[in-house]
């Protein structure tokens, strides 16, 4: 036997086949790295409390009692089973079922799904495994592992199968420990196999605690190497140099700015024109704050890459956000944005905007500047990934709010350079995934924290509707006391209307953020909607007040007019969908509402709060939610109002997100490379396999020495997740 043994030929082509098609385990490997997700005790049972209806759980219960009853409006029977452990108690419910010997006094594991009835928490149709004589040997322990399981594979049948396993081994001994001897005497590490043995066997917590310590190693040093390995790579990689020259775009930028650079502008831009001047690309991650002014520093990189004699390309989410980027940049930079023109600046450049709603002229009339060079300054939405659109010498790619974007659609951008462009990343809010990707040290990151001065910051308060309707009805209020001072409100939603089912578009087609799925059983209404909704308020609540709705099915033409007539005064409240996320700077608004809050996801909150408050007056987000504030949902909307901090909003996000597969395409999720290392507690343990996998990398021989090692990394690093990081 070894690692890759297939799992069919151990445990047979039945359970082999479920666990493939149920958890993706097809050898002897992906099952011994099948971790407990958690171990039971006799006598103490998973809290009741902390049981969320849609959870799919296992837990370790004593029979309590047994009843069995006709139904009364319809044929059949009913058999009720109360099961308990000395955290409380929780129903089983069996329809026309045969319940086997389910009898009281009765110890097993019950597994399935956690519903509702009449606010008692109960399963239906439960797998259960009754603990027998035949189960001593795994039952007796101290410990009894709980496996990650489906309703096809249960935990019982993933630890028997473990069992098998060991008995055919003798105990793991074919197991080969990858890990230089050195390094694991230098941080105490057990072997492999002893590793193995006790977080599937334990005989107590210390055992459990040990292990995971060593399989956490296993799992950062291979990422470490694989990491680092790129990072090598990619600085090897030929690039263009564009230095700063004086006397061109960027001066007028900054003879231009209305305001001061903040002193963290000043730091971040001149890191990142060091290197820019250099000759291999830049990969650089800017995280900032709303409202930090990530804008303004991108748009002193790009101006430097342009009088370096190269092009540079904003990608940006919707037309919205990309429209007001060009006219911004455009009003800044004046007639140098506009050479070639009568009142042009032969000095300067083009400003393009190019967008899927151009009408073809100008679509033409955009690609032909963009492929001739004299569009040094492109700005667009997906419009700029299509074939056709070709670049004379792309220099430098900008992608704001990174998290609105996949891999693939920034990599599609990355490529139309003739030599691999400088890439700089922005975002307000990281999503869980670069947060693993920063931690891991494969991107260099610029952070801005400190906000312009004069913004009047941002309230934040959760409203729960069902449980305080008054709340709600002082929230409309609160809007009207706002417009009746002269300022203006969003209430945004998560639905467009008419029979739109889904969530309202935001012009990509890979939103990373969403909220966390709520519980199942289709029992909650659909979303609310901005067309719903607006006329619910304009015969209620905000009756008498000029409102307007906002939403990704109007045309360009009415978005932009929608805008305008917000921008000017000419509407109080603007009732929309997360189409005004990101980008939309109106300094007069400063109340959001943001209805059904629930179905949003952290980043989203955050971006969408920025939008208020944007000049002098105090701002005030509400959050509107169904939900009781005891959820784990309902703690996550108290966590987005309790602060402003993006960093820390990342932080929660993590816990309720987890990493994703950091060498994966998946953003956010429980399936994962990583399974037992937590960027929230093992940064330090993070940093030293850092250090170690560039010491190992360092050597004449690499890896040639560590043949163990070497295949764990090529395990890892298959061509598909390397190309995938590659891209990343």
């Amino acid at each position: 036997m070894t690692l890759e043994t297939p799992l069919s030929r151990v445990l047979g082509p039945k359970t082999a086949t479920a666990m493939a098609e149920s958890l993706e385990l097809h050898t002897v490997r992906d099952l011994l790295r099948h971790y407990p997700r958690r171990y039971a005790r006799r006598g103490e049972m998973t809290r009741l409390d902390d049981l969320q209806v849609g959870d799919r759980v296992t837990v370790l219960a004593q029979v309590r009692r047994v009843t069995t009853r006709k139904m009364r409006n319809r044929p059949g029977s009913l058999t009720e089973v109360t099961v308990g452990d000395g955290a409380g108690e929780m129903q089983l419910v069996f329809f026309n079922r045969k319940h086997g010997n389910l009898r009281e006094g009765a110890w097993g594991l019950f597994a399935g799904t956690v519903g509702e009835y009449r606010r008692t928490k109960q399963f239906a149709h439960p797998d259960f495994h009754l603990i027998t004589g035949d189960d001593d040997e795994d039952w007796a322990r101290a410990l009894i592992p709980i496996y990650p399981a489906t309703k096809d594979v249960s935990s019982w049948v993933v630890q028997k199968s473990v069992r098998l396993l060991l008995d055919a081994s003798g105990g793991f001994g074919f197991v080969e420990d990858p890990l230089p001897e050195d390094l694991r005497a230098r941080h105490g590490l057990p072997s492999l196999p002893a590793a193995l043995l006790d977080v599937h066997r334990p005989t107590s917590q210390d055992d459990v605690d040990r292990a995971a310590e060593r399989l956490k190693w296993d799992e950062a040093l291979t990422l470490q190497l694989v990491l680092a390995a790129r990072r090598r790579a990619a600085a090897l990689e030929p690039g263009t140099a564009r230095p700063r020259r004086g006397g061109g775009l960027l001066d007028a930028v900054d003879a231009a700015l209305p305001f001061e650079l903040t002193e963290g502008q000043r730091a971040v831009g001149e890191e990142l024109a060091a290197e820019l001047s250099r000759d291999h690309p830049m990969h650089r991650l800017l995280q900032g704050e709303v409202g930090s002014g990530k804008t303004v520093v991108a748009l002193r990189a790009m101006a430097q890459v342009v009088d370096a004699g190269g092009q540079a390309a904003l990608l940006a989410p919707t037309e919205v956000l990309a429209a007001q980027h060009a006219r911004s940049i455009a009003a800044m930079l004046g007639p140098l944005a506009r050479a070639g023109e009568l009142d042009g600046d032969p000095a300067g450049t083009r400003v393009v905007l190019l967008t899927g709603s151009l009408r073809a002229a100008a679509r033409r009339e955009a690609r032909a500047a963009v492929a001739d060079g004299s569009a040094g300054i492109v700005v667009g939405t997906h419009a700029l990934l299509q074939e056709g659109v070709d670049f004379a010498d792309l220099g430098l790619v900008v992608v704001d709010e990174q998290h609105r974007f996949g891999v693939e659609q920034r990599d599609a951008l990355r490529a139309k350079g003739n030599r691999p462009p400088h890439v700089l990343v922005m975002t307000a809010t990281p999503i869980p995934r670069t947060v693993a990707m920063t931690v891991y040290g494969d991107l260099e990151t610029s952070v801005l924290r400190q906000l312009p001065s004069g913004r009047g910051g941002v309230a934040s308060s959760v409203v729960p509707a069902s449980d305080k309707p008054a709340w709600l009805d002082r929230a409309w209020e609160r809007l009207r006391e706002e417009v009746a001072a002269g300022r203006q409100a969003y209430v945004v939603c998560p639905r467009i209307g008419d029979d739109d089912t889904g969530t309202a578009e935001t012009d990509a087609p890979d939103d990373a953020d969403g909220a966390p799925e709520e519980t199942p059983g289709g029992d909650r209404r659909p979303p609310l909607a901005v067309l719903d909704v607006a006329e619910a308020l304009h015969e209620g609540p905000l009756a008498g007040l000029r409102l307007a709705v906002l939403h990704g099915r109007m045309t360009p033409e009415a978005k932009e007019a929608t805008m305008r007539a917000f921008a000017a005064r000419e509407v109080d409240v603007l009732v929309a969908t997360t189409v005004v996320e990101v980008g939309v700077d109106v300094p007069n608004a400063t109340v959001m509402v943001v209805m059904d809050a629930d179905r949003f996801g952290v980043s989203q909150l955050h971006q969408l709060r920025g939008r208020v408050a944007r000049g002098k007056h105090q701002g005030l987000c509400l959050l509107v939610t169904e939900l009781p504030l005891t959820t784990a949902t309902g703690a996550r909307l108290t966590a987005v109002a309790s602060t402003s901090d993006g960093f820390e909003l990342a932080r929660v996000d993590l816990e309720t997100r987890r990493e994703g597969d950091v060498l994966g395409a998946a953003q956010s999720g429980r399936r994962s490379n990583v399974k037992l290392l937590s960027l929230l507690e093992d940064e330090e343990l993070i940093a030293a396999a850092r250090t170690e996998a560039a010491a190992l990398l360092a050597t004449d021989r690499g890896l040639a020495d560590h043949p163990g090692l070497a295949a764990e990394v090529a395990a890892l690093a298959t061509d598909e997740r390397a190309t995938y990081l590659e891209k990343a």
